[in-house]
């Protein structure tokens, strides 16, 4: 019998394998996060990211082929449970913050902060716990873009600053401890030791995802980064002309050089569709994203659209995301949010997590 059980558990799994799901399939079942009960006809999958549409269209796809090996309908029990995830090379990850993923950029001007907080908020949509990290010293944005500008973090203890929450994540920056108009005239190390400050003196809650929104180009702060923070990956944004795809390649060759991983490329502006008239343009050129994507072998996460209520939206404080209006604006972050979290546990081990000695 128990044969019998394992054997239609591996024909199930086979039967809702494809070439997009197979790899993260075959993981789930070597973690033994799936299991099938027989008598219940009850497929229990312990999954370790949100995903509703990939589960939805998992199910959808596969309901016929699965009635006919089994005689009935299969019973699905969904649990969630997301690991902290670590390259072979990554240290030990932060005590409440799972995983921690970078948006990056090579240069500035291609919309990765408001990439950055979409994406944060796409995550939280999804189910997961989210915080994000302004990690741009000099220019930051998550006050504005988030509608929280003239918040201040408070402290509990008097060491420790409370995140600002917003649209259902926590946030902090710089930005929220210096006026709006005082310019940031730093040097690199002081640049980065307050980046290591806002990162490690903010009292986050439990955290599932940190998106750090960086600073545009190759320099200390992403040094500090990737040398003494537990970062689980990195993303990369361009948008498709040739200018940004030169230092786009360069923030690759960065994050490859100081062994950080990379979960892929994100394509913003890809497309513009007028709101008027439905004609639909190119208007950074078609296809650089994914072409970057396949000369350094790495995935190609998504296009996202060039459209005003991406920018109106963030101007107002309001991101797209959280105002939930538009679907065709919003989906493709969703979908982006999926592929992201997919791609990690598909990709990643399982960190060492942190170990606190209390003395007695």
């Amino acid at each position: 019998m128990l044969f019998k059980k394992a054997n239609l558990l591996d024909k199930i799994i086979t039967l809702l394998s494809d070439k997009k799901n197979a790899g993260t399939l075959k993981k789930l079942q070597q973690d033994k996060r799936l299991s099938f009960d027989e008598k219940s006809s009850t497929l229990t999958i312990s999954l370790p990211f949100y995903a509703p549409l990939w589960l939805a269209e998992l199910q959808e796809k596969n309901s016929v082929k699965i009635h006919s090996l089994l005689g009935k309908a299969l019973n699905w029990n969904i649990k969630h449970d997301v690991v902290a995830l670590q390259s072979a090379s990554s240290k030990t990850s932060l005590e409440k913050i799972k995983n921690i993923v970078v948006v990056a950029s090579g240069k500035g001007g291609v919309g990765k902060s408001t990439v950055s907080v979409n994406l944060a908020l796409a995550l939280s949509e999804n189910g997961a716990q989210v915080g994000i990290l302004d990690a741009d010293i000099y220019g930051p944005s998550m006050p504005t873009l988030l509608g929280v500008k003239n918040a201040q973090p408070s402290s509990a203890d008097g060491k420790l600053m409370l995140p600002i929450e917003a649209h259902g994540i926590v946030c902090n920056s710089i930005g929220f401890l210096v006026a709006e108009e005082d310019a940031m005239i730093w040097r690199g190390p002081m640049a980065s030791k307050a980046l290591q400050q806002v990162l490690n003196e903010t009292d986050w809650p439990e955290l599932d995802y940190l998106i750090v929104d960086m600073p545009p180009g190759t320099g200390d702060i992403q040094l500090t980064m990737s040398q003494h923070v537990p970062v689980s990956s990195a993303v990369i944004v361009t948008t498709p002309q040739d200018v940004a795809l030169i230092d786009a390649k360069k923030g690759v060759t960065m994050f490859n050089k100081v062994d950080t991983h990379i979960s892929g490329i994100i394509e913003n502006m890809s497309l513009f569709t007028c709101s008027q008239c439905g004609h639909s343009e190119a208007i950074f050129g078609t296809g650089g994203g994914e072409k970057l994507a396949q000369q350094f072998d790495l995935p190609f996460l998504g296009r996202l659209p060039l459209h005003i209520n991406y920018r109106q939206d963030s101007d107002e404080g309001n991101p797209t995301v959280s105002k939930s209006e538009t679907v065709t604006l919003v989906k493709p972050y969703l979908m982006l949010a999926e592929t992201l979290a997919i791609n990690l546990y598909r990709d990643l081990k399982p960190a060492s997590q942190k170990i606190n000695i209390t003395e007695l």
